[in-house]
């Protein structure tokens, strides 16, 4: 395992953990996390495959040199340029969380033909909501709640993101967040390594997407990976994009929260190797 800087086309520097050895994979993590986040998954992948783990820009503790105000174009052109560094014509690609925001922005952007086989975890194609659209964050996140999130992460950054977390669908989240328990404890502190300007400018961009439209323009066989007591999307945000991507393949994870693959990483690895298998 080990560490490499390469140069974006804009002169940013991006930082990438590679693993393993053989097909490539990429894993794209979530907002205000970083590559670290895959972990539980090295070890059952990296024995199969190579692994490429990147900070999205703006993340995992790297300073950004030439735009503090990124957005998801910028990420999804990131995912590019990584490719292109690395001699890779084709890849698979999970994207967990803004991780799947990202793969779908590139998919729009740049087209699908670079992705053999892609994996989305526990994501809603539109965040906000509205008289049309309730299956985005909580089943009710219309503008105004948005600006007001916004408005909390202006005040007090690591406790909003955490609030964002706790306060959702998932009662065990709430409960534990109440009682300061350790794991809540540990994300304030890595939560305190975010530059928050550069994270509040991705998150204006993540929540004023919609990837509906892109959702049936990719053809490559896809796992989607959902947590039935998700902190943020009703169950049927799954089978929305489950039903809108035509090889999609819709795998429920029973108890998971937002992170159905951390929750049992062997099962989800070995559901993205049949994938890749078949």
């Amino acid at each position: 395992m080990h560490h490499e800087t390469i140069t974006a086309d804009d002169g940013e520097q991006l930082h990438v953990h590679l693993s393993g050895s053989g097909i490539p994979i990429l894993l794209m993590h979530g907002w205000t996390a970083n590559h670290a986040a895959w972990s539980p998954l090295v070890a059952p992948l990296s024995q199969h495959y190579r692994l490429l783990r990147p900070d999205a820009r703006g993340h995992g503790g790297h300073p950004l040199t030439v735009n503090h105000e990124p957005d998801v174009k910028r990420l999804a052109r990131d995912i590019i340029n990584l490719l292109d560094h690395f001699e890779i014509e084709r890849i698979a690609a999970v994207g967990h969380s803004m991780g799947a925001l990202t793969l779908w922005q590139c998919i729009r952007d740049f087209g699908g033909e670079r992705f053999s086989h892609l994996a989305f975890i526990d994501q809603s194609p539109k965040l906000m909501t509205d008289d049309m659209w309730h299956m985005g964050i909580y089943g009710d996140f219309d503008s105004a709640r948005a600006q007001r999130f916004i408005d909390d992460l202006d005040a007090d950054f690591v406790e909003a993101v955490l609030r964002l977390i706790a306060f959702g669908l998932n009662d065990k989240a709430r409960e534990t967040y109440l009682r300061n328990s350790s794991g809540w404890r540990a994300a304030r502190e890595a939560l305190r390594n975010i530059n928050p300007h550069s994270a509040i400018a991705i998150w204006r961009s993540l929540v004023a997407g919609d990837y509906r439209d892109v959702l049936a323009t990719i053809d490559a066989p896809t796992l989607l990976a959902y947590g039935t007591s998700s902190n943020f999307y009703p169950r049927e945000a799954a089978q929305f994009v489950a039903s809108r991507i035509p090889k999609a393949r819709l795998s429920f994870y029973e108890g998971a929260d937002h992170g159905p693959h951390l929750l049992q990483p062997d099962r989800f690895a070995g559901e993205l190797i049949a994938l890749l298998n078949g």
